[in-house]
């Protein structure tokens, strides 16, 4: 068998069906991921483990393959041609080579083509701050800071840098310099990387993802220092965002991360990727814009009436997640049992709908 011709095709499917994965593992078909759902692709056979390896020598550099062989896994980068990139993350599982592969369109779309709210416009605008977008894995986090870093880089003239593990969407030049450096292949990693963004007259940064305590504190540190700090965390809401990140630290650094991420945070948007009854995927969020109030009840330690403020923060440009899942199945675009499967709070949901 031919494997990169082998693997080409199953890009081809993937790019054909509108799929968001793809899956290579031993002992099953290869599989894709389409609005959700996993589908065996049936028309190609059932792969061994010298299939698996095969296609490791196809997709990885020989440095990345030995890295990979070391470690037992990998996360890494691949081009389809002009067409499309792709995350990819390589592992064992009983002693057999896996690989998941993520789709990373080619073209960054818009805000309005993504569905996502206009306002988050307004954070693109700010000459500083920190401003972070939440949710589980899967749901669509770097495609929404990837609309959010374009819109700057064709609305102003700045210098920009993202730090990512590995790059995802690449940016043409328009109006910003914007220079993309990957874990492993241009920094050693994301706290070296941002170390050295102080000495690079830099406007903005955007972090793959928070990864440790030293990322965090140099981001917040960041932003208070005149930069505009963009970047991702695996959390749920924006509340439990904010007690993730001082609870990352020891407790004799907990008020100081406080009082900076008082100072410095200017949102946190949280989004789902719920299946549209039409077909397809589309977003639900939920957004805390940082005002006084929310800065107060970071400094006071009652985060935990962030969410109440969110509820009844419209007239503040809030969001608030239940709202979005009625206003969703009010117009048709989701089912209710998907509204409530997705809800923090089913039963406020209930009463909304």
């Amino acid at each position: 068998m031919d494997y990169k011709q082998e693997f080409q095709d199953l890009i081809d499917i993937v790019m054909k069906e509108s799929a968001s994965d793809l899956h290579i593992s031993d002992g099953r078909y290869p599989t894709i991921r389409v609005s959700g759902f996993l589908v065996p692709i049936m028309s190609k056979k059932i792969l061994t483990k010298e299939d698996t390896l095969k296609f490791m020598g196809v997709v990885l550099n020989p440095d990345d393959k030995a890295l990979f062989i070391k470690n037992k896994e990998i996360d890494f980068s691949y081009a389809h041609g002009d067409t499309a990139r792709f995350r990819g993350n390589g592992f064992f599982q009983q002693g057999a080579v896996s690989f998941a592969f993520r789709l990373i369109p080619n073209r960054i779309r818009s805000f309005e083509e993504l569905n996502l709210p206009s306002i988050l416009e307004r954070f693109t605008e700010k000459q500083q701050g920190f401003f972070l977008v939440v949710g589980p894995v899967g749901h669509g986090k770097s495609t929404t800071l990837a609309a959010m870093v374009d819109r700057i880089n064709e609305n102003s003239a700045e210098h920009i840098v993202t730090i990512e593990d590995p790059i995802e969407y690449t940016y043409k030049q328009k109006k910003s310099v914007v220079d993309q450096r990957e874990v492993r292949v241009d920094t050693y990693d994301f706290s070296t990387a941002l170390r050295s963004v102080f000495r690079q007259d830099v406007d903005v940064i955007l972090i793959g993802e928070m990864r440790g305590t030293e990322t965090m504190a140099t981001a917040v540190t960041a932003a208070e220092t005149g930069h505009l700090v963009f970047s991702t965390l695996h959390t749920n809401t924006a509340a439990q965002t904010i007690n993730r990140i001082i609870d990352s630290f020891p407790a004799a650094q907990q008020d100081q991360i406080r009082i900076q991420l008082a100072s410095t945070l200017t949102g946190i948007f949280s989004q789902r990727l719920i299946p549209r009854i039409s077909g397809g995927l589309v977003p639900a969020y939920e957004l805390l814009v940082v005002n006084p109030a929310v800065a107060n009840l970071i400094r006071e330690k009652r985060i935990h009436e962030i969410n109440t403020l969110i509820e009844t923060g419209m007239e503040n440009d809030m969001i608030d997640m239940n709202r979005c899942l009625s206003e969703l199945v009010r117009k048709g675009e989701i089912t209710v049992e998907n509204a409530i499967q997705y809800s923090p709070n089913p039963q406020i949901l209930e009463r909304l709908i």
